[in-house]
Formats: structure tokens, sequence, C-alpha cells
């Protein structure tokens, strides 16, 4: 906005910025993070927490909003940024949608998962009574800053994760971008997505890898941001995925559980005939490159059955089910019966 930006370059007030930064997001760059605002002369609260799946809540999100109110931060010029993984971008995005009814974010994104994923689009929340973000909203920040260079600090299975949401959307979209994953991907795993000269034949993988999956998100979310319509490719891997994450924490991290989704689904799509043995095969091998798990013990036939009531209830009564027909296509379907369900799930088990 002009204005502001005229207000905020013109007032004789100090600059004011208020961070929440994942604890330990803070311990690797958080001197650098406050030397950057002494620099600058930006008068800086840095609240660190850990934010994991486990403390995914509105305790955490009160907690945030005490130390704003206490900042007193303009909530037209002075926007919260938060620095961290997926859980600290929602968790904040809720905050800074809560106070004042709406403050400005900024979400800088330090993990794989969160850089293609929750760095995308409107929503944020937190977890509620065992059920994985039951209480949230759609507030989009006023932008997200993508910086390869914090993933080269994350542990391998880190990256696995992050891979587990960029294969979701080769499987649905590009499969030029599976071509990518399946050639590159032990390489973008031993590398962290740091671009590196000299390793000949992989160009700029990393580059590639990320911008593409970003895109291609952004061309699903953007036409329906308020999610109006249900019919949703994205939700390919998040049928089954958020009772079983949430019912086997901590073994299973959002990439590593939608991956075991997307393997049922995988069977599933083969079990309709929908998708031939041979895509099958590749996409399970592709999955086994990426170090991504493609079966859980946890994900009983029961759990299924339960995640697809509830998934009912949010569909509009419709399952809404994104199933692969091809490598990089998809569609979406209403009639897929139980006993090909059973019949897709005693395959995979068995396999």
């Amino acid at each position: 906005d002009p204005q502001q930006l005229e207000l905020t370059t013109t007032s004789k007030r100090k600059l004011r910025r208020f961070i929440v930064i994942d604890e330990v997001v803070d311990k690797l760059y958080g001197s650098q993070v406050r030397e950057y605002f002494e620099e600058n002369n930006v008068q800086h609260k840095i609240l660190a927490l850990p934010t994991t799946e486990e403390t995914k809540s509105m305790d955490v999100v009160l907690n945030i909003l005490h130390e704003v109110q206490k900042f007193s931060l303009d909530r037209r010029t002075e926007p919260i940024i938060a620095i961290g993984g997926g859980v600290c971008l929602d968790i904040v995005g809720l905050a800074a949608s809560l106070y004042r009814r709406r403050t400005p974010y900024i979400r800088v994104p330090t993990t794989l998962l969160s850089y293609v994923d929750a760095s995308v689009g409107a929503k944020n929340g937190v977890n509620f009574l065992q059920c994985k973000n039951k209480l949230g909203g759609y507030t989009p920040p006023v932008a997200s800053f993508l910086d390869r260079s914090f993933i080269q600090s994350i542990p391998r299975r880190h990256i696995s994760n992050g891979l587990g949401e960029i294969l979701k959307m080769a499987l649905m979209k590009h499969k030029g971008l599976f071509d990518l994953l399946k050639s590159h991907g032990k390489y973008l795993l031993d590398t962290k997505f740091q671009s590196c000269s000299g390793f000949a034949g992989h160009r700029d993988a990393a580059l590639q890898t990320t911008r593409i999956a970003i895109e291609t998100m952004l061309e699903e979310l953007a036409p329906n941001l308020w999610e109006d319509d249900l019919d949703r490719l994205v939700d390919f891997g998040h049928l089954i995925s958020p009772e079983l994450e949430m019912r086997v924490l901590p073994s299973l991290m959002h990439g590593e559980a939608v991956n075991v989704d997307m393997a049922f689904m995988t069977y599933v799509a083969h079990a309709r005939g929908l998708l031939a043995a041979e895509d099958k095969e590749q996409i399970l091998q592709c999955m086994r490159g990426l170090e991504l798990p493609l079966w859980h013990r946890g994900c009983s036939w029961a759990l299924i059955q339960r995640a697809l009531r509830e998934r009912l209830k949010h569909g509009g009564g419709q399952p809404r089910m994104p199933l692969p027909t091809g490598l990089g296509v998809a569609e979406i379907f209403n009639d897929t019966s139980e006993e090909t369900l059973e019949r897709a799930y005693e395959l995979w088990v068995r396999d």
C-alpha cells in the first residue's frame, strides 16, 4: 500500500517488529535475526517458542497474544513476523487474525515442508480435542519470504517429509515434476535442496523442484482461496492422514502421514482400474527413493473407515476423493465402493 509505505518511511517513529520464532530455529539463527534488526535500528521483540504438533494449541496462541499486547504494536504498519516450520506459521497466522480482528503477518518458512506448503495459501489453525487444525481461519499473510538456505540445517528425515507434499503436487498435476523427483530425489536429499554447482546432470534441480511445486500449488489454491469449492486436488493424501497423524503422534511427521495416505490411495486407484500396474509401481518406487513410508501399522481398516466418515461430514456428504489416473494427472471421485476400498487395503497391507 503506497500510503502505508509513505507513512512508514516518513514517520519519525522508530520501526518496530514483533517476531515469533521456533525455539530450534532460534538456537540456529536467532543471533543473526537479532543482529539484523539491531543493524537496521528496528525496535524488536523476539518470542522463541516450542512449535510442534503436540504444542499446537490455543494456549500457545493466547501466550503470543499476551506478548503482542504488551509490545503494543500498530496493526496497520507493524506486521507480526513468523519464522519457523508449518506449525509455527499456522499458530502465528491464527494469533494475527485474532488480534484487533486482523493484524498483518509475514511468513518465513524454515523447513522444506513449510517452504512448499504452509507458505502458500490462506489457512491457519491449531489442533483441538485431538483433532488436527480443528480451530482456525482463512487469513493470508501480507508476504511469504522464501530462503532455501534455512533448509540446509534441517535433518534428512525433514527433507524427506517435505518431499511428500511436493510429490502430492507432482502426482496430481505435473508429470515433469514427478520425473524430476524420480531422477533427482536422492541428490535433493543429499544436498538438502541447496543449489550446488559442479554436479553434472543435475542442473539446478532444487530450484526447479521447489518452483514448480509452489506454482502448481498456487494454481490450485488461488482461484479457491476460501475453499468455497470442496473439490480440491490438493486434498490428495489428506483423507486418511489427519486421523492417522494425530492417532500415532509423534511417530509420523505430517508429510510422512500424507505419503502413507497417498500410497493407499494409489492402490485404490489401481483397484478401480484408473491406474495401470506400471504407473502404480513407478509411484511406489519414487516414494521409496524419496525415503518416505509407504505404510504404517497404525493405519488400520477401522481407522480408514472412521477417517472417511469424517470426510463425508465435512465434504457436504461426498467423499470428494482425488485419485491419480496416470502420472501427473488426476480426477476427483465420489463413487468408490467400500468393497473396492477393502480390496485395495488388503493388497496394500499384503505388499
